[in-house]
């Protein structure tokens, strides 16, 4: 038999209100928070989280692309764009990472200045901020935010307060060359989730938002709730006779006679090829047979839907990765559905 059918992505209200509650808890207010959707919200679905995020009160939001804010356009009073090209937008603003972008921007644009403290990937090194809040006077541009990105809050390390430390002179700095009216930011989901007290205007929320905490657990835990589901439908079934083969290069045998039936997912959905010797256990509890294929995986079931994931958390352990890149590589053409469940 075949089913027209093909795997879908749930995503849980309750539990995503509830993260976005336990990190307000932490800031000391919704108002303070903004969401980042960039790689189409984590692979939660861009529209979809924006639209729940908004519901909740969320009134600010952090995107990639001018095409990702675009999207979501009347859903939040301010989006920061990270990387593009910059236009003269009042609801918009965009992040200056060199002083480069800033010589190439046009007069009246709102940007968002990042300056490195020790991440060194984007943003104008330290040592140039002087000169970058003069140009940014000089050629026009209207200073709405100034941040900086920490790289190991979520290790078990002191790096976070040195990091902090350099963003605090950073303001310093700032306020002192005459700019006014300016949000500072700089926790991301690990480092809100880490300190005991928030001072900042914004925290950028991305992985936290989802459902994950990805600290140590020497560290105190804030219980956060996985929003993703992944579940697959049965296309086709067969019996195997004992010492049949499974897939591409026949990688999994048959001990004895048994049912397999493939399910609608695979690579080419953005599902983890893995390794065939040490397969895939899904949260059923059904072992992937064999090797993953582009459209389908092999499981020894005959059950007409499974649930492949719910924690990507768990799901990356096996699979050797971080729950990131198990969401986000997940195809934006799999369909996503809201489902209300405590």
């Amino acid at each position: 038999m075949y089913n027209a059918l093909m795997a879908s992505i749930k995503i849980n209200r309750q539990h995503f209100y509830h993260n976005l509650n336990q990190i307000a808890l932490q800031t000391g207010s919704v108002e303070s928070i903004a969401i980042v959707l960039k790689d189409n919200a984590y692979g939660h679905g861009l529209k979809l989280i924006a639209k729940l995020a908004s519901e909740f009160g969320v009134k600010h939001a952090v995107v990639s692309k001018t095409s990702e804010a675009r999207e979501i356009d009347g859903l939040f009073e301010t989006v920061l764009i990270l990387c593009d090209s910059m236009v003269k937008e009042e609801k918009y603003t965009f992040a200056i990472n060199s002083l480069d972008d800033i010589a190439h921007t046009q007069k009246g644009v709102n940007v968002e200045l990042k300056v490195d403290t020790g991440m060194h990937r984007n943003g104008i090194h330290i040592d140039e901020l002087d000169e970058a809040l003069l140009r940014i006077k000089e050629q026009g541009l209207t200073l709405k935010g100034v941040m900086t990105h920490y790289r190991s809050a979520d290790e078990l390390s002191s790096e976070l307060f040195w990091q902090q430390k350099r963003f605090d002179e950073v303001k310093k700095r700032v306020v002192k060359a005459g700019f006014a009216s300016v949000r500072f930011h700089s926790h991301n989901s690990a480092t809100i989730l880490r300190v005991k007290s928030f001072t900042e205007d914004l925290v950028r929320v991305g992985i936290g938002a989802y459902g994950y905490n990805e600290l140590p657990k020497a560290y105190d835990r804030v219980l956060l709730k996985p929003v993703l589901s992944l579940h697959v439908k049965r296309v086709a079934s067969r019996h195997l006779k004992a010492g049949e083969r499974v897939g591409y290069g026949g990688d999994f045998r048959a001990s004895k006679p048994m049912l397999v039936s493939t399910y609608d997912l695979g690579y080419g959905d953005g599902w983890c090829r893995g390794q065939s010797h040490t397969p895939y256990i899904t949260e059923d509890g059904f072992k992937i047979l064999g090797r993953v294929s582009m459209d389908f995986i092999t499981l020894e079931s005959k059950e007409e839907e499974i649930c492949v994931m719910r924690d990507a958390q768990k799901a990356a352990k096996q699979l050797g990765t971080i729950s990131y890149e198990v969401t986000t590589a997940l195809s934006t053409e799999i369909p996503r559905s809201i489902i209300e469940q405590k």
